[in-house]
Formats: structure tokens, C-alpha cells, sequence
């Protein structure tokens, strides 16, 4: 069993991701993507090369978790897209982050300037 599984609920399970399993996430939230593309988007947030031996055993486990759903393109191809569980893990990371970066209204003018 995971470290990801070892919590019960959904929620529980959401919150116990690694941050690699988390980006990976939110560069599903944009739009449904296959192995090569996540890979591209990891390397550029990271400025690194991504090694296949550590993206591909983080999709399955996300599939697993039932936070993203994958689907075969081709022979060689599979597509990988957010589940509602898996936009709702993205949901509840980003508003308990927001809880705790905006404390005051200068912290909140800071995260609306973001959004703008």
C-alpha cells in the first residue's frame, strides 16, 4: 500500500499526495493530456529532466486513487484526464492554501492580483 492510501476517505487520500503527485494534478485540471505532454509540462515547472520512472508509476497510482482516468489513444499512446475526485483534490489544495496565504487584506490583494 501506498503512503497516498494509507489515510481512509477521499479528502483524506487527496491530502496525503506527494507535491510531484499534486502538479501533475493541476496540469490535468487544463486539459486532458498523454504521458509525453505531463512530462513536458513537469519539466519546464521543474527546469529538469522528468524521468519516465517516476512519472509513469505516479500516473498509475493516480488512476489507482481514481483521480484521473486513463484512456489508450493509440497502441503506444495513452491519454490521462481529471476525474471529479481528482478536480476536487486540486479544489480543496488550492483553497486550503488560500486559507493560509491570505491572512490579511494586503495578503488577499496579493492572491486577487494573481487571479486578474
Amino acid at each position: 500500500m501506498s503512503e497516498a492510501q494509507t489515510v481512509t476517505g477521499k479528502q483524506g487520500i487527496a491530502r496525503e499526495l506527494t507535491a510531484f503527485q499534486h502538479n501533475i494534478l493541476v496540469i490535468l485540471a487544463k486539459e486532458p493530456m498523454y504521458g509525453l505532454a505531463i512530462k513536458r509540462e513537469l519539466e519546464e515547472y521543474y527546469g529538469t529532466e522528468v524521468n519516465h520512472g517516476r512519472l509513469y508509476p505516479n500516473l498509475d497510482e493516480l488512476v489507482g486513487l481514481g483521480l484521473i482516468d486513463k484512456s489508450e489513444l493509440d497502441k503506444r499512446t495513452n491519454q490521462y484526464e481529471l476525474t471529479d475526485d481528482g478536480y476536487d483534490a486540486v479544489m480543496d489544495q488550492v483553497e486550503w492554501t488560500l486559507e493560509n496565504i491570505a491572512t490579511d487584506e494586503e495578503r488577499a490583494d496579493d492572491v486577487r492580483a494573481i487571479l486578474e
